[in-house]
């Protein structure tokens, strides 16, 4: 099984799949770090010799990923939410950040309904 960025790709899948698995790296990318490091995409991640592996590690390198990535997003979410902006200020209340409804739906981001005592459907 091939690690890379810290990650286990899957070894059955084709390599341009399991570069996905790392967190930072979307099919785009994946193509683009493969051809880069001289790599067939259809490959299998278990049949990438010693020296292919190497290439793509380099390629990576030169990218941010995984736990780099993952701090600079939430020191950017940090910063919206000290400076009080809409978006940070949607963030710490824990509520939809870009534009969505909220009347309904929006449950995931709010989390299990809590019922209001007296407030009844109005019907017109």
């Amino acid at each position: 099984m091939a690690r890379i960025a810290g990650r286990d790709l899957p070894k059955f899948k084709k390599i341009k799949i399991s570069l996905t698995y790392i967190y930072g790296i979307g099919n785009t990318t994946a193509l683009e770090i493969l051809e880069a490091a001289g790599v067939d995409p259809d490959k299998k991640a278990k049949d990438l010799s010693d020296e292919e592996l190497t290439n793509v590690r380099t390629e990576i390198g030169k990218l941010k990923v995984e736990g780099e990535l993952r701090s600079e997003v939430q020191l950017n979410i940090k910063r919206l939410m000290d400076i009080g902006c809409y978006r940070g200020i949607r963030h710490r209340k824990g509520l939809p950040v870009r534009g969505q409804r909220t009347r309904t739906n929006a449950r995931q981001r709010k989390g299990k309904r809590k019922t209001v005592a007296g407030k009844k459907k109005v019907t017109k």
